[in-house]
C-alpha cells in the first residue's frame, strides 16, 4: 500500500508584504505570467499531470444518480423525532446547543430578544481588541431584533415553529440572505441587498432560526486561511495569534466563540471541514447535490457544497435535516434519495467497517495522528471493525481538484474583470495560476475525477467509512505584518487541504469533528468520508466519537445563554 501512496509535502515559496505585491502585479502582466507561473505549475504538479495519458471519459459533475436509485428506500428523516431526541439530551456539554436554547426559552429562563442583544454585544466586544476576531462581515440590528421579537411572541404563545425557533444561526457571506448584500469577501460584489434568501437560508428562516448576520470569509473563498484585506483577518478563538482556516472561517469562529451553535458554510475544497477542524467544531459537507446551491455565489459549479458548521454533532444533524433535500431551482439537487438520519445517534458501532489508508492517515503532524489513533481505538471498542484500504492517485486528485476549482473561479471572476485591481494580492496570485490553465488541463482534471470516483467506489466495497485526519496541521499562526497585503503560502495550503480535496472532486460526503488538542491547546480534528447519500452514517461515527472526546472552551468564548 505504501508503494501507491504518492502525496508529498510541497516546498513552495512563501510571499508577503512588498514581495507579494510585486509578484501579484507581475503575474497580472500576461507576457510575464507564463514565465513566472511555470515553476509554480511544475512544483504544484500541473505540468506532470498534463503529460499523463488517460482514456477515461471526463466527469463534469459528480452526480451519484445510480446510488440514489439504489437507496430510494432510506428511512426519511423525522424532524419532530429528531427534535424530541435533542431536547431530551442532558445539559452537560461545554458548548450550548440548539436544544439548550429551546429548553431555556420553554422554561422562561431566556428570551430571544435578550439573546439577540447579547449576540450583538459579544460580536462588538470580540472585535474591540488589538487582534479582533472579525467573525462577522455584517450584522443588522433592526433586522435581528425584528426576528427576535417575532420569535419571542411565538414562544410566549407556546407555538414555536421548531426547536430552532429563536436559536442564533450565522450565514457565510457567500450565500444570499435578506436584507444583506452578498460580497463573497470582496469590496465590489454585493453592493445591493439580496432580492431573496438562498434556499438554505429560506429553510432556516421557515423554522424560526434567528439569522444574526453574514460571516466574514476569505476573499472569493480561494484560500483556506484567515486573510481578508477588506473586512479583517478572521482569527481563531483558541488563539488570536492564529487564523481560523478557511474559507468558511467566520462561520467556524462564530460557532467556536459561542455566538451561535450553528452556522452555514460553503465547501469547494475543504472550506467547511478545514475551519471546523481548526476551531474544534463539527463541519458536514454532504453529497454533491444533497443541499441546494440556489442563492449561493457561483464560485465553483462542479465542487461547491453548502452545509453546517456546528457546536455539536446533534446541531449538525438538526441543521442538515432542515436544509437538505430537493429544490426545483437547483437541478443537481433533484437526483437524491430521502434525507435520512437513521441511527445517527447510535453509538453502538457493531457492523460498521472503518477503513484507513495508513500512509495517508499518518501524513500529518504527530499530535493530530496521535489524537486520531486514540479515537479510532475508541470507535473499535464500540464495536466497529478496522480495515486497511488503498486509494491510488491521491496526488493526481490533489492537482485535479486545484485545476478544476481555479479554472471555474477564473471564469466566474472574469464577469467582474473591471475590479481585478481591487482583489488582494494573494487572491490575484491564485487566480493568475488559474489563468495559466488551459481547456485541455480542465478536461484532464475531469478525467482524473472519473478515475477518483472509481478508486473510492472500490474502497467502499470493503468498508463503510474511510477515516483520516481532517487537516495535516493545526491552526497556523498569522504572519507578522500581513494585515494589509496578506500572505501566500501554497505549501501550507496543501497541508490544510491534504485530506479534504477528494471529497469535493468525487462529490462524496464527509464530516470533520474534534478529537483533541495539540501541545499549544489548539484543536485537532478527524474526518470521516462515506458513500454517496449516507450522511446519517457519518453523523453516527462522529456522534460516537463525541461521547469519548473531552472538549474545552476556547479562551475567546461568550456565554450568550446563561445556564
Amino acid at each position: 500500500m505504501t508503494d501507491i501512496y504518492n502525496l508529498t509535502s510541497l516546498d513552495l515559496p512563501k510571499l508577503d508584504g512588498r514581495t507579494l505585491r510585486l509578484f501579484a502585479s507581475s503575474l497580472d502582466n500576461s507576457a510575464l505570467r507564463g514565465v513566472l507561473s511555470g515553476p509554480l505549475l511544475r512544483q504544484g504538479g500541473v505540468l506532470s499531470l498534463r503529460e499523463r495519458r488517460y482514456d477515461d471519459p471526463p466527469t463534469f459533475y459528480p452526480l451519484a444518480v445510480e446510488d440514489a436509485i439504489a437507496l430510494r428506500d432510506l428511512v426519511p428523516a423525522d424532524l419532530s423525532a429528531l427534535e424530541a431526541k435533542l431536547a431530551a439530551q442532558a445539559d452537560e456539554r461545554p458548548f450550548p446547543s440548539s436544544a439548550d436554547y429551546a429548553r431555556a426559552y420553554r422554561h422562561g429562563q431566556a428570551d430571544p430578544v435578550a439573546v439577540a442583544e447579547a449576540v450583538l454585544a459579544a460580536i462588538a466586544d470580540a472585535d474591540d481588541d488589538p487582534r479582533p476576531l472579525r467573525a462577522f462581515r455584517a450584522t443588522n440590528r433592526d433586522d435581528l431584533l425584528t426576528q427576535a421579537q417575532a420569535s419571542a411572541e411565538r414562544h410566549r404563545a407556546r407555538r414555536p415553529l421548531s426547536l430552532l425557533d429563536g436559536v442564533p444561526v450565522a450565514v457565510k457571506d457567500e450565500v444570499d440572505q435578506v436584507p444583506y448584500g452578498t460580497t463573497v469577501g470582496t469590496s465590489f460584489m454585493g453592493q445591493e441587498p439580496a432580492a431573496e434568501d438562498a434556499t438554505v437560508v429560506a429553510r432556516l428562516r421557515a423554522v424560526g432560526a434567528l439569522l444574526i448576520g453574514k460571516t466574514n470569509m476569505h476573499e472569493i473563498g480561494i484560500n483556506p486561511d484567515g486573510f481578508n484585506q477588506h473586512y479583517g483577518i478572521i482569527r481563531n478563538p483558541y488563539s488570536l495569534d492564529c487564523h481560523a482556516g478557511g474559507s468558511s472561517n467566520g462561520s467556524a469562529a462564530a460557532v467556536a466563540a459561542g455566538f451561535c451553535p450553528i452556522a452555514i458554510g460553503a465547501d469547494g475544497g475543504g472550506s467547511i471541514r478545514i475551519p471546523a477542524a481548526l476551531t474544534g467544531t463539527v463541519g458536514l459537507k454532504a453529497t454533491f447535490g444533497r443541499v441546494s446551491e440556489y442563492g449561493a455565489a457561483p464560485l465553483t459549479w462542479s465542487m461547491g457544497h453548502l452545509g453546517p458548521i456546528a457546536a455539536t454533532v446533534g446541531d449538525a444533524a438538526l441543521a442538515y435535516a432542515c436544509i437538505a433535500g430537493p429544490d426545483t431551482r437547483d437541478p443537481h439537487s433533484l437526483h437524491q434519495p430521502p434525507v435520512s438520519l437513521e441511527e445517527w445517534d447510535n453509538a453502538d458501532l457493531r457492523g460498521v467497517r472503518l477503513g484507513i489508508f495508513r500512509p495517508w492517515f499518518e501524513h500529518a503532524a504527530a499530535d493530530i495522528v496521535r489524537d486520531c489513533e486514540v479515537v479510532v481505538e475508541q470507535l473499535v471498542a464500540r464495536g466497529a471493525t478496522l480495515h486497511e484500504v488503498a486509494i491510488p492517485e491521491l496526488e493526481e486528485m490533489r492537482v485535479a481538484q486545484a485545476m478544476t476549482i481555479l479554472a471555474e473561479m477564473v471564469a466566474n471572476v472574469a464577469l467582474h474583470a473591471e475590479h481585478w485591481s481591487e482583489l488582494s494580492p494573494p487572491t490575484r496570485v491564485n487566480l493568475a495560476l488559474g489563468k495559466a490553465m488551459t481547456a485541455t488541463d480542465y478536461l484532464q482534471a475531469q478525467r482524473v475525477r472519473t478515475r477518483a470516483i472509481d478508486h473510492f467506489r472500490r474502497a467502499f466495497r470493503q468498508v463503510d467509512i474511510i477515516l483520516t485526519p481532517a487537516t495535516a496541521v493545526t491552526a497556523p499562526t498569522v504572519p507578522d505584518g500581513c494585515e494589509t497585503d496578506g500572505w501566500s503560502d501554497l505549501s501550507a495550503v496543501t497541508e490544510l487541504m491534504r485530506f479534504a480535496m477528494p471529497g469535493n472532486l468525487t462529490g462524496l460526503p464527509a464530516i470533520a469533528f474534534p478529537v483533541g488538542y495539540d501541545a499549544r491547546g489548539l484543536p485537532t480534528g478527524m474526518q470521516a468520508m462515506g458513500r454517496p447519500w449516507e450522511e446519517h452514517l457519518l453523523l453516527r461515527v462522529a456522534f460516537a466519537a463525541e461521547q469519548v472526546v473531552s472538549r474545552r472552551r476556547p479562551p475567546v468564548f461568550y456565554e450568550i445563554l446563561k445556564r
